[in-house]
């Protein structure tokens, strides 16, 4: 394994708790290992990771275990049937009895604050694979892309105008904060009234100098490099479906908005896609989409986070 880097921390909770440099680091390490797999194909054995979900997956899981089995590591899938954390036993002894079997916990979960409340005890290291309020996983791979993007196109990413068109979720917090991690200058988020992204989340991105605009009209994402959105209906929020489809209904992304994009602009999701919901067939499936580079880069960034985190 590598020597370990001081300014990558134990847990990853939410990228708002990280360093600039610690991110780059992670997303440097991430390319170094997709651009050469055969090198670190013994860098994570004898790791061995319990992965707890609340939620289904598909690419978090599939991510996780191929991308740790390809590094010489081992992963046991803890599927909690549905059961929240702290529901069985407490929380404390959730993680109390896992860190005496596992060197990672991987936790896919309904609640951020149960999350922090299981990392602060637990002596093995916690990776947020997604839960209410951030998915920072999904970010690396979504930055890792985008920074492949810019290679290929002579294009700095310290240039890029990125926009989010939907709810104010964990993805849009995450992807929000690695933007203004790694130096995106303008972020737009445009959805409509009531489903904001949290203010918290908008305020720090702006302390890191990231300019966050707002808005209600589709049109604001005029001249973005990259369009971003994601299904309307969040795991967990399907008792409000037919209120927020009515809500989400004109933020539909489709080749009129495609058009009035940048030059070479690019769109993104995160997956699953609701197509003709959020997005259209046309889009989704153009020659600008960048949705299945996002969902391969979810393991090479996972790896990349992996090896910076345990190479201590």
């Amino acid at each position: 394994m590598s020597t370990p880097i001081a300014t990558v921390p134990n847990d990853l909770l939410s990228l708002g708790d990280w360093s600039k440099d610690a991110v780059a680091q992670v997303l440097e390490r991430a390319a170094s290992i997709k651009a050469s797999p055969n090198e670190y194909a013994t860098s994570l054995e004898g790791l061995h990771a319990v992965m707890v979900f609340e939620k289904p997956s598909l690419r978090t899981r599939l991510s996780f275990e191929i991308g740790i089995a390809k590094m010489g590591g081992k992963t046991l899938f803890y599927d909690t049937g549905g059961e929240q954390l702290g529901q069985r036993e407490t929380v404390h002894d959730y993680a109390k009895v896992i860190e005496r079997y596992a060197d990672c916990v991987i936790a896919r979960v309904f609640s951020q604050e149960a999350l922090k409340e299981f990392a602060d005890v637990s002596q093995v290291p916690v990776v947020n694979a997604l839960s209410d309020l951030y998915h920072p996983c999904q970010a690396l791979a979504d930055m890792l892309t985008l920074r492949e993007w810019c290679a290929q196109n002579r294009f700095g990413v310290n240039e890029l105008r990125v926009c989010y068109v939907g709810e104010g979720n964990n993805v849009a917090h995450s992807l929000m904060l690695v933007c203004a991690k790694m130096g995106v200058p303008e972020f737009t988020w445009i959805g409509p009234r009531g489903y904001e992204p949290n203010a918290a989340v908008t305020d720090l991105c702006e302390r890191d100098g990231m300019s966050v605009k707002q808005s209600q009209d589709l049109a604001a994402s005029a001249g973005s490099h990259a369009i971003y959105t994601d299904a309307w209906i969040s795991m967990g929020d399907e008792h409000k479906a037919e209120m927020q489809r009515a809500s989400f209904r004109p933020y539909t992304v489709d080749a009129k908005v495609m058009s009035s994009a940048a030059d070479g602009a690019v769109f993104m999701h995160c997956l699953p896609a609701h197509r003709g919901e959020e997005v259209t067939d046309e889009v989704i499936d153009s020659k600008a989409s960048l949705v299945f580079d996002q969902a391969e880069n979810r393991m090479w960034a996972q790896n990349g986070l992996l090896v910076e985190m345990m190479s201590r």
